[in-house]
Protein backbone atom coordinates (compact mmCIF):
# COMPACT_ATOMS: atom_id res chain seq x y z
CA UNK A 1 0.00 0.00 0.00
CA UNK A 2 1.27 3.46 -0.92
CA UNK A 3 0.09 6.67 0.67
CA UNK A 4 0.61 9.95 -1.13
CA UNK A 5 0.35 13.50 0.14
CA UNK A 6 0.54 16.24 -2.44
CA UNK A 7 0.90 19.96 -1.94
CA UNK A 8 2.01 23.21 -3.54
CA UNK A 9 -1.05 24.35 -5.44
CA UNK A 10 -2.26 27.92 -5.49
CA UNK A 11 -3.46 30.79 -7.61
CA UNK A 12 -1.23 32.50 -10.14
CA UNK A 13 -1.58 34.73 -13.16
CA UNK A 14 -0.98 33.46 -16.65
CA UNK A 15 2.72 33.16 -17.36
CA UNK A 16 3.52 32.40 -13.75
CA UNK A 17 5.05 29.32 -12.16
CA UNK A 18 4.20 26.84 -9.44
CA UNK A 19 5.90 23.77 -8.03
CA UNK A 20 3.85 20.84 -6.81
CA UNK A 21 5.28 18.27 -4.43
CA UNK A 22 4.26 14.81 -3.35
CA UNK A 23 5.58 12.74 -0.47
CA UNK A 24 5.11 8.98 -0.62
CA UNK A 25 5.12 6.46 2.18
CA UNK A 26 6.15 2.84 1.84
CA UNK A 27 9.21 0.96 0.68
CA UNK A 28 8.35 0.61 -2.99
CA UNK A 29 8.74 4.21 -4.17
CA UNK A 30 12.14 3.58 -5.72
CA UNK A 31 10.79 0.76 -7.89
CA UNK A 32 7.50 2.35 -8.94
CA UNK A 33 6.37 4.48 -11.85
CA UNK A 34 5.05 7.81 -10.60
CA UNK A 35 2.98 10.48 -12.25
CA UNK A 36 0.84 13.57 -12.10
CA UNK A 37 -2.72 13.78 -13.31
CA UNK A 38 -5.16 16.68 -13.33
CA UNK A 39 -8.89 17.18 -13.50
CA UNK A 40 -10.10 20.49 -14.94
CA UNK A 41 -13.50 21.76 -13.81
CA UNK A 42 -16.27 19.74 -15.42
CA UNK A 43 -13.86 17.46 -17.25
CA UNK A 44 -12.38 14.02 -16.84
CA UNK A 45 -9.08 13.37 -15.12
CA UNK A 46 -6.15 13.35 -17.52
CA UNK A 47 -2.51 12.34 -17.37
CA UNK A 48 0.01 15.17 -17.26
CA UNK A 49 3.38 13.52 -16.73
CA UNK A 50 4.95 10.24 -15.69
CA UNK A 51 8.43 9.31 -14.59
CA UNK A 52 10.25 6.00 -14.35
CA UNK A 53 12.61 5.02 -11.57
CA UNK A 54 15.65 6.16 -13.57
CA UNK A 55 14.22 9.64 -14.05
CA UNK A 56 13.12 9.24 -17.65
CA UNK A 57 9.86 11.10 -18.15
CA UNK A 58 6.98 11.62 -20.54
CA UNK A 59 4.45 14.42 -20.83
CA UNK A 60 1.12 15.22 -22.36
CA UNK A 61 1.35 17.38 -25.46
CA UNK A 62 -0.43 20.22 -23.72
CA UNK A 63 2.30 20.65 -21.08
CA UNK A 64 5.41 19.49 -22.92
CA UNK A 65 8.14 22.12 -22.73
CA UNK A 66 6.47 23.93 -19.82
CA UNK A 67 6.26 21.30 -17.08
CA UNK A 68 9.07 19.19 -15.62
CA UNK A 69 8.56 16.15 -13.42
CA UNK A 70 11.30 14.92 -11.11
CA UNK A 71 11.71 12.44 -8.29
CA UNK A 72 14.03 11.77 -5.38
CA UNK A 73 14.18 8.05 -4.64
CA UNK A 74 15.95 8.64 -1.34
CA UNK A 75 13.48 11.16 0.03
CA UNK A 76 10.46 9.45 -1.59
CA UNK A 77 9.35 12.67 -3.19
CA UNK A 78 7.87 13.57 -6.56
CA UNK A 79 7.77 17.13 -7.89
CA UNK A 80 6.14 18.92 -10.80
CA UNK A 81 7.66 22.23 -11.85
CA UNK A 82 5.10 24.19 -13.87
CA UNK A 83 6.19 27.21 -15.89
CA UNK A 84 4.41 29.55 -18.29
CA UNK A 85 1.09 28.56 -16.80
CA UNK A 86 -2.06 29.13 -18.83
CA UNK A 87 -5.70 29.47 -17.76
CA UNK A 88 -6.37 26.06 -19.32
CA UNK A 89 -3.96 24.55 -16.78
CA UNK A 90 -6.52 25.31 -14.07
CA UNK A 91 -7.39 22.00 -12.43
CA UNK A 92 -7.11 19.81 -9.39
CA UNK A 93 -3.73 18.11 -9.64
CA UNK A 94 -3.12 14.63 -8.26
CA UNK A 95 0.04 12.74 -7.51
CA UNK A 96 -0.22 9.11 -8.56
CA UNK A 97 1.72 5.89 -8.01
CA UNK A 98 1.50 2.93 -10.34
CA UNK A 99 0.01 -0.16 -8.75
CA UNK A 100 1.46 -2.48 -11.37
CA UNK A 101 4.99 -3.63 -12.10
CA UNK A 102 5.62 -1.28 -15.02
CA UNK A 103 8.85 0.36 -13.91
CA UNK A 104 12.07 -0.15 -15.83
CA UNK A 105 10.82 0.44 -19.36
CA UNK A 106 11.05 4.22 -19.52
CA UNK A 107 8.91 7.21 -18.79
CA UNK A 108 6.77 6.83 -21.89
CA UNK A 109 5.80 3.30 -20.87
CA UNK A 110 4.98 4.48 -17.36
CA UNK A 111 2.79 7.19 -18.87
CA UNK A 112 0.88 4.79 -21.10
CA UNK A 113 0.36 2.18 -18.38
CA UNK A 114 -0.64 4.66 -15.67
CA UNK A 115 -3.07 6.37 -18.03
CA UNK A 116 -4.57 3.06 -19.16
CA UNK A 117 -4.93 1.69 -15.64
CA UNK A 118 -5.75 4.96 -13.90
CA UNK A 119 -8.48 3.38 -11.82
CA UNK A 120 -5.87 1.13 -10.22
CA UNK A 121 -3.34 3.84 -9.37
CA UNK A 122 -2.71 5.05 -5.84
CA UNK A 123 -3.73 8.70 -5.48
CA UNK A 124 -2.88 11.74 -3.44
CA UNK A 125 -5.68 13.90 -2.13
CA UNK A 126 -5.18 16.54 -4.79
CA UNK A 127 -4.02 20.13 -4.80
CA UNK A 128 -5.80 22.96 -6.64
CA UNK A 129 -4.06 25.05 -9.27
CA UNK A 130 -5.87 28.13 -10.54
CA UNK A 131 -4.45 30.27 -13.33
CA UNK A 132 -6.08 33.59 -14.10
CA UNK A 133 -5.74 35.49 -17.35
Amino acid sequence: QVQLVDSGGGSVQAGGSLRLSCVASGDSFGSTCMGWFRQPPGKAREAVAAIDTDGSAAYSESVKGRFTVSRDNVKNTLDLEMNDLKPEDTAMYYCAADSGKNAGYGGAYCYIRMEAAAAENYWGQGTQVTVSS
